[in-house]
């Protein structure tokens, strides 16, 4: 029998480098042909409602699909999954390189989505039981870090890409990229069996998935994307009416992605060394998130840069405790599954958040928007101690 990541030595950096670049991957994959998408000629570029559907095929597919992969994982082992999903994430990008005309890139982003929605829970689950439970925080850190830089450094690379050669050398270096982590999973990646698994009805799984255990890190995962998201996509807005060109904003934004990418090793790192508690943690970092929030709505360049770092700092605490909670609650027969709903649960956030803020600036105003939404994160603990019993917040 597997033994558990309690009892096993913790990987080594050669085993667990495939698995942020994995992380990496998804995000620079997200950002960086999204944030570029609109360069496109033709239709594309004139109808928004083209541009909006295109987009949404990525994250849709991932709402549907990414529990689906999770539990397949646990099934046939997440390992193969991983690679899998990178070799067919390869695969959709190719499809756009050699086919190179409007129509194929609805399949070739639709591919990518569904690919993503594969390996993006596996190497969530990998990274779980791969690790002890003492040494969760900080792989968890490492992970969302990793992801972090893909997600300033996407749409950045991506428009110097697309600036070089199109859409289509955008696609063929995601092709690459790809691949070649696909090929350095197969190579480091060990083998993490499947484990014998009881019978699990669609009460039970309801039930689990109800638990305080997974409804808290879930909804505060939610949370802090929801205000990632509403960051990246409204603080340039905010910039611009505060006298910045789009250099500024963008470096605004890609103070947001830094300070996450900087916070999450080293909240990881306090979780595992006992400096902090999951639960006191989480909730701090949706604190720190609702005040930067708040701050978005202060005029000027000030308002724009400490909404960055506050949101930043604030979702860097809360995703590795929100994971590593998450991975030390759930049955390791369990783990793709239990990765695949709560990266659901992000999926939700990351579409619900610019919703929400962008219906309240078109009743009231943007400041109102941030308004609206800051309240809501930084409510969330206090809202959950309520509805779940108290006594499990930092298991």
């Amino acid at each position: 029998m597997t033994p558990s990541p309690a009892d096993s030595p913790a990987p080594s950096r050669w085993q667990m480098w495939p698995l942020y670049a994995a992380g990496f991957t998804t995000a620079f994959g997200a950002h960086g042909i999204a944030a570029n998408l609109g360069t496109e000629t033709g239709d594309l570029a004139g109808s928004l409602l083209y541009l909006g559907l295109l987009l949404a095929l990525y994250d849709g597919a991932e709402v549907i699909l990414k529990p689906i992969f999770g539990s397949i994982a646990d099934r046939i082992g997440a390992r193969p999954v991983l690679i899998g999903g990178l070799v067919a994430f390869a695969a959709a990008s190719a499809v756009f390189v050699v086919a190179d005309a409007p129509g194929w890139l609805w399949l070739a982003r639709l591919g990518q989505g569904a690919a993503a929605s594969a390996f993006s829970p596996a190497a969530s689950a990998l990274v779980a039981r791969l690790n002890p439970k003492a040494k969760q925080g900080k792989a968890f850190g490492s992970y969302g870090s990793y992801k972090s830089i893909g997600y300033a450094l996407g749409p950045l690379l991506g428009g110097l890409i697309v600036w070089v050669g199109g859409l289509t050398l955008l696609f063929a270096v995601m092709a690459v990229l790809a691949s070649a982590v696909a090929v350095w999973a197969a190579c480091a990646v060990p083998a993490v069996p499947p484990l014998p698994r009881a019978r699990q009805t669609l009460v039970d799984l309801g039930r689990r998935l109800a638990d305080g255990t997974f409804l808290r890190p879930t909804a505060a995962l939610a949370a802090a994307t929801a205000a990632l998201s509403v960051g990246v996509g409204f603080l340039p807005v905010s910039g611009a009416a505060a006298g910045l060109g789009p250099v500024a904003t963008g470096a605004a934004v890609s103070v947001l992605a830094v300070c996450a990418a900087l916070v999450q090793p080293g909240a990881g790192r306090a979780l595992d060394a006992g400096r902090i508690r999951a639960g006191s943690g989480i909730a701090a970092g949706l604190l720190i998130t609702g005040i930067g929030l708040g701050c978005a709505a202060v005029p000027g360049v000030a308002g724009v840069l400490l909404a960055a770092v506050g949101i930043g700092v604030g979702t860097g605490m809360i995703t590795p405790l929100a994971f590593a909670s998450l991975a030390r609650s759930t049955p390791e027969e369990r783990m793709g599954q239990t990765m695949g709903a709560a990266e659901l649960g992000r999926e939700l956030g990351d579409a619900g958040g610019p919703l929400l803020v962008a219906g309240v600036a078109a009743a009231a105003t943007l400041t109102a928007g941030y308004a609206v939404l800051a309240v809501l994160v930084a409510a969330v603990p206090a809202v959950l101690t309520r509805r779940s019993h108290p006594a499990t917040t930092d298991r």
